[in-house]
């Protein structure tokens, strides 16, 4: 009988953590040949694998298992798997953009561009203008390309490669594929979508590391990482935050939170919200394009779900921390 226990508990272990790595195959969606070296990873986190020289990959979800997982590769679209296999070989397929990119290039030829414009208004949209992008460098900007249309005056930005970024100031290598960048020039408004990993710098010295963690704190205190591990504890007062719907009236947990079960919570209110940052002295503004927008502990949420606005808006690339940040004591 003890040893039918034992066999049965064995086999129920050996379940759960095959139910907690996911296994795949990475394939072009038009040659149908395998891609090697793709990054398999959560978004916004160091965490990921590469497929190998038969495009196969596999990736443990018992970390961030309610993240979707991100696929990327050079000159492809990237991929985000929100509706997986556990247990079985998924199949994924991926879409090149090189054409794209080759059409650019030639165009960029036949037309007198002034890059160096082009690529301030990028840094200035894409990294941002605050006191850590301007120490924010792009490592390999000639493999950004522009577009300019005159019919509605907006710049696109292309990259085969992905982006990489030294932020000298919170102390990462950021790795960012870029799939859109458009800039309309008359009103100044912007898009850009995208994925990111990150690598810490792996400095030993004392100061320089005491540098890093005093600037990774003051760029996660008040930021939407932070408004939302405090939202998902119920404790944004204590965090220092002030939450008013659209009639300008303070609201509560209770009150924008639906929670389906313990580990499944959405944002929600209709008209929008503004969030206030104790130390901040300006507001930031969620628009909502979604009814009920996804969130949990770690502070990831559905960044299609969502449209910031003011102080949170402002921070870009350079100001974005993994989602295993946590301030150390």
């Amino acid at each position: 009988m003890k040893k039918f226990i034992l066999i049965f508990l064995f086999i129920n272990i050996y379940l759960v953590a095959s139910n907690q790595v996911i296994r795949g195959t990475i394939v072009d969606n038009t040659t149908k040949n395998v891609i090697h070296s793709a990054s398999v990873y959560f978004n916004g986190t160091s965490v990921g694998t590469l497929s190998d020289e038969n495009g196969n990959f596999q990736i443990d979800i018992s970390k961030y298992s309610s993240m979707p997982i991100t696929i990327s590769a050079i000159g492809y679209y990237s991929v985000t798997l929100t509706n997986f296999l556990t247990g079985k070989p998924n199949l994924i397929y991926m879409s090149p953009k090189l054409f794209e990119l080759n059409e650019v290039i030639v165009k960029a030829k036949s037309q007198p561009w002034k890059r160096r414009e082009n690529l301030t208004i990028f840094r200035n949209e894409f990294l941002g203008t605050t006191g850590n992008a301007m120490n924010c460098k792009i490592t390999n900007e000639n493999d950004i390309r522009f577009k300019y249309s005159s019919d509605n005056d907006t710049l696109t930005a292309f990259s085969a490669n992905p982006i990489l970024i030294d932020n000298k100031a919170l102390g990462y290598k950021i790795t960012y594929y870029l799939d859109k960048f458009q800039y309309y020039k008359p009103g100044g408004s912007f898009i850009f979508k995208g994925n990111i990993i990150f690598k810490e710098d792996s400095a030993t010295d004392v100061k320089k590391k005491m540098f890093f963690e005093d600037k990774r704190k003051y760029a996660y205190l008040g930021s939407r990482m932070h408004f939302f591990r405090a939202l998902w504890m119920n404790d944004l007062g204590s965090n220092g935050f002030m939450v008013r719907n659209s009639a300008n009236q303070i609201t509560n947990y209770k009150k924008i939170v639906f929670q389906k079960d313990s580990n499944t919570k959405y944002l929600r209110c209709p008209g929008g919200l503004g969030i206030s940052y104790y130390t901040k002295q300006s507001t930031s503004f969620i628009i909502f394009l979604k009814e009920n927008v996804f969130f949990d502990p770690n502070g990831y949420f559905e960044p299609d779900g969502i449209i910031w606005e003011g102080e949170m808006a402002r921070k870009r690339i350079a100001d974005l921390l993994p989602y295993e940040y946590s301030i150390k004591d």
